[in-house]
């Protein structure tokens, strides 16, 4: 099946692609078109008007600061793989990363297409939360920030008005060393997952000080286990602590869908919860040792 017709734009500016928004309601942002073109093959969607980002500078690359990283949303997937500030200062977006797609899909998938996509089971998605990022949305009226735990409205529906534009992504890295992990089931390698586990933990004199734990997989958007986070706060690293919060992840309210049941996405969440937490306490140990 063909999409239907379309105009085609190419602005050059995030200004001319802000004034193109304002101006056609039916209009869809092209990014790395891994989802959208897909979905317009299908008639899922059919928009009249195709913005094109691929020409905006300004919505690519990596800076970093002494406290944050910040990333423009059409900075390619293989870009933040491979790149040694991402590596160094937000190793668990690299980890994560090593799922998604494969080479092909990365060298044209970006970070903003992922968190506008929204997909429940998307990697990067599940990053952000874990991290707390804040996403800059900007339209006609200027720049406003969205945290990554206010993202996601509905299934595949995030918090962005049709006339607004995701430009930039804010990370705070974590202390080093700190450990962290990224785990997910799926069917196949390079299948989105049916869930997945982020893990970031700070350990200090063998008390764990700070957590985040997400899931992606499911509900509509990535969920953090608050309860689980405070539960391992203040505590000693264990196999026994970690099995408690693998029965505090099952506890979640999971969707089902015509593949696999609530039931079964609870039991993944609680497996995959406490294996996480146990990589990232062997890779913290394993930092500490390297230095000294």
């Amino acid at each position: 099946m063909k999409s239907c017709n379309f105009n085609y734009h190419d602005p050059d500016s995030v200004s001319d692609v802000i004034s193109l928004l304002n101006r056609y309601e039916n209009a869809k942002l092209l990014a790395g078109g891994q989802s959208l073109v897909p979905m317009m093959n299908f008639r899922v969607l059919s928009p009249e008007h195709i913005i094109d980002l691929n020409q905006v500078e300004k919505l690519f690359g990596v800076t970093e600061s002494q406290d944050q990283l910040n990333i423009g949303s059409m900075t390619r997937q293989r870009t933040l793989l491979i790149s040694p500030v991402v590596q160094n200062r937000t190793p668990l977006v690299s980890k994560a990363l090593e799922f998604v797609g494969h080479d092909q899909t990365r060298n044209r998938g970006t970070i903003g297409g992922s968190l506008c996509h929204l997909d429940p089971a998307a990697e990067l998605c599940v990053v952000a939360s874990a991290y707390d990022a804040e996403l800059t949305v900007t339209s006609h009226g200027g720049d406003r920030q969205i945290p990554m735990s206010d993202w996601a409205v509905d299934f595949l529906t995030p918090a962005l008005s049709h006339n607004e534009l995701l430009s930039n992504i804010q990370i705070n890295p974590w202390p080093e060393p700190h450990g962290f992990s990224f785990l997910e089931y799926a069917r196949r390698e390079g299948d989105f997952a049916i869930v997945a586990a982020a893990i970031l933990l700070a350990i200090k004199n063998n008390v764990i000080s700070k957590a985040s734990i997400a899931l992606g997989g499911v509900d509509a958007g990535p969920v953090r286990l608050v309860e689980a986070e405070k539960l391992i706060t203040d505590q000693s690293p264990g196999r026994e602590l970690f099995k408690e919060a693998g029965v505090l992840a099952e506890k979640i309210d999971a969707m089902s869908d015509v593949h696999f049941s609530k039931e079964y996405r609870k039991r993944l969440a609680g497996a995959l919860t406490e294996r996480a937490l146990q990589n990232a306490t062997e890779q913290f140990k394993g930092l500490s040792d390297e230095n000294g």
